[in-house]
Parts: C-alpha cells; structure tokens; sequence
C-alpha cells in the first residue's frame, strides 16, 4: 500500500517553518557568541584569553584546586549559601506579601517601610552588614536574603491585590468564610505572581552572593573571581563567568519546571 502524503496548508507550513528558525536561532547565537569571543582572543596584543586557554586553565585548575576545593565545590558552596537564603527569604516573602497585600490594614501600616527599605538596592548593604557583622558566612547568606526578600514581598502583594471580586463574591455566595477565602481561593488565583517573584529572586540573589563572596570569602565562584583579578589570571576569571551563566541558566529551568508543576495552567499560556 502506498503512504499517503500529508499536504500542509500555507499558514501551517509557514509555522512549521518558524519553528525549524526557533530551534535553529539558540545554535546562531551560540555560534556567534563563540565567533567573536576567538575574534576578541585574536586581536594583536590582547589579553582576552583564547577558548583553548580557559580550557589549559580549567584542567589546572583540576589538578591544582585553589583552596584544596575543586571549582564544583566552589559552585557548591555559593549554592549553599543561596539556597538557604531562599529558604528564609521565600517562606518570610511569601508570608509577609499575602499579609501586606490581604490585609488593608496592616499593608497601610507596612509598606511604607518596607518600600522605604526597598529602595535601597542589595549590594548598598554589603558594607554596613560588613562592618557590623564581619565577613562570615552568617552576612553573606544576610545579604543574599535581602536581594531575595524584595521582590518576592512585591510580586506576592501585586498578585493578592489584583485578585478579581467576582473569585471572592463566589466565595461568598457559598458561605466560604474569610480563612477559606484566602486559602482557597486568594492564594491560588495569586500563584502566577508569586511565581514570577520568586524567579526574580532566583536571579537577583544569585547576582548578589557573587558580588558577597568578592569581599572576604574564603571559597565559592565569587572568590575564584577576586583571586583571578588579583593574579592577573583572566583565565580563571573567564571560567567563573561561564561558571556562573551555566549555573543561573540551570536554575531558571529549575524554576521553569517547578512552576509547570505547581501552576500546570501557566505551560497553556
């Protein structure tokens, strides 16, 4: 028996085609990214390290560890400290975000503050967290909580604010009383902005325990980048960076998934 061939319409070959492009453009990017970091390595007199010599470098830095830690331990311990940051910062978020953005009152009491606190940026806290808590671990995880807390208390506040009367008027007509509206019907319909805060999060505080670690850490990726700029070893910086590209693209898919998972309505959207 012969197949039968199924013939496209115009408007869905045109589509099929645009989707070959979009899987096609990710391998472009990359391709061009690689293209002009050997250009940048090629220039006469530059100091820009070529690929092979990150790679020389990286096998060094296997055989050699700085600090007797291995640059996956490095990427572990800048982990750890985000994470338990998260922690806190996502489970006191979340909490003081559905409080401030529910409860009209306590909001009025509240934001002022916290919008006052939240106008100075993460990194503007590293110097007096250092100079009254030193440089341990205890401040850096501090620091990584505050960029963390920020903006999942406003995304959080937005989503409760924005919540449709009808939801709640629903509620209502069915005799649900206040703790159900908000359990059950509040903090559901507010799940997409919660989300949305705490992928900022993620980003942020993996931003700001980079620039901690720059300031008297003793290991993790932002250490590795302090002790290649003082060495003048740029290889070593090059590394840490792709380092930490490849660890924030990992955990934005994380979250990505996550989200899937617990708000399956956002992969229709």
């Amino acid at each position: 028996m012969k197949k039968r061939t199924v013939k496209l319409s115009v408007a869905e070959q045109k589509q099929h085609n645009l989707e070959i492009i979009y899987k096609l453009l990710p391998i472009l990017s990359f391709l061009i990214l690689i293209g002009v970091w050997l250009l940048a390595a090629s220039v006469e007199n530059a100091r820009f390290p070529s690929p092979t010599a990150v790679w020389e470098r990286y096998l060094l830095l296997c055989e050699k560890p700085i600090k007797k830690i291995g640059l996956l331990g490095h990427v572990l311990t800048s982990l750890r400290r985000v994470f338990i940051a998260f922690a806190i910062a996502w489970s006191s978020g979340i909490a003081f975000g559905i409080l401030t953005g529910w409860n009209k009152k306590m909001g009025a009491v509240l934001n002022p503050i916290f919008n006052a606190v939240r106008a100075v940026p993460p990194l503007a806290w590293i110097p007096l967290i250092t100079i009254m808590f030193g440089t341990g671990e205890g401040p850096k995880i501090l620091v990584v909580f505050i960029g963390a807390f920020m903006p999942v208390v406003v995304n959080t506040q937005a989503g409760m604010s924005n919540i449709k009367q009808l939801y709640l008027n629903v509620g209502t007509i069915f005799n649900a009383n206040k703790y159900q509206r908000l359990f059950q019907i509040a903090i559901p319909s507010a799940l997409d902005a919660i989300f949305a805060g705490l992928r900022t999060s993620v980003s942020s505080g993996w931003m700001v325990v980079l620039a901690a670690e720059m300031l008297g850490a003793k290991a993790g990726v932002g250490f590795l980048i302090t002790r290649g700029m003082e060495s003048g070893d740029q290889a070593l910086v090059l590394i840490s960076m792709i380092c930490i590209g490849l660890v924030g693209a990992l955990l934005a898919i994380v979250m990505q998934i996550m989200e899937g998972v617990i708000c399956p309505w956002t992969r229709k959207k």
